[in-house]
């Protein structure tokens, strides 16, 4: 029996849609290597999230780690450090804000909402005015009149919630985003 013309074009038809299936998936079979090739590395994901070992310090002592790139302060505050920071009233800080990418963007500055936990501060160690590291205060070495952090290239003050307190930096010093793994270890990024 002969075939009619209903049944070559039907024939047709669908090899033209198998041959254009094909070649669809022989160009994202190409194509792929391309595109995966744009994702992050390795490396560069294991850099986006550090944990930290907080168990060896102590009360009034802030160690330095680097995260992504900047010195990130870790700082287990004293209790005076603690009630000092609480009695500043909110109205009374250059940036009413908390800078804190753990919360909402228009969260105030309290203590409470510079420190998941009262004792750990977790801090970007970079100064909001040009970039600059600032230096810690201690007893030993007392660096500007807060308590906190001084800012040697143009003077900003920070105090011991890392909020600008004198100085010409805008904002407060950024809180990374970071999750308690335990009572000694901290998981940022």
């Amino acid at each position: 029996m002969a075939a009619t013309t209903s049944d070559a074009g039907t024939r047709r038809d669908f090899l033209y849609v198998a041959s254009g299936a094909m070649g669809a998936v022989g160009v994202a079979a190409a194509a792929w290597p391309f595109i995966d090739q744009m994702n992050p590395s390795s490396a560069a994901l294991a850099a986006g999230t550090t944990e930290v070992d907080i168990s060896t310090i102590q009360p009034g002592q802030q160690v330095i780690f680097k995260f992504r790139g900047h010195p990130l302060f870790v700082r287990r505050r004293t209790p005076k450090e603690i009630e000092e920071s609480k009695a500043v009233p909110v109205s009374a800080l250059p940036d009413p804000l908390a800078e804190n990418a753990n919360l909402a963007a228009n969260a105030e500055a309290t203590d409470a909402n510079r420190a998941t936990k009262p004792e750990w501060l977790v801090l970007i160690g970079v100064c909001t005015h040009l970039g600059c590291t600032p230096t810690v205060s201690t007893p030993q070495m007392p660096q500007g009149e807060y308590g906190g952090w001084l800012c040697h290239c143009h003077g900003s003050q920070y105090d011991t919630a890392g909020r600008i307190r004198k100085g010409p930096a805008p904002r407060n010093l950024d809180i990374p985003v970071y999750t308690f793994l335990s009572d000694t270890k901290i998981k940022v990024g």
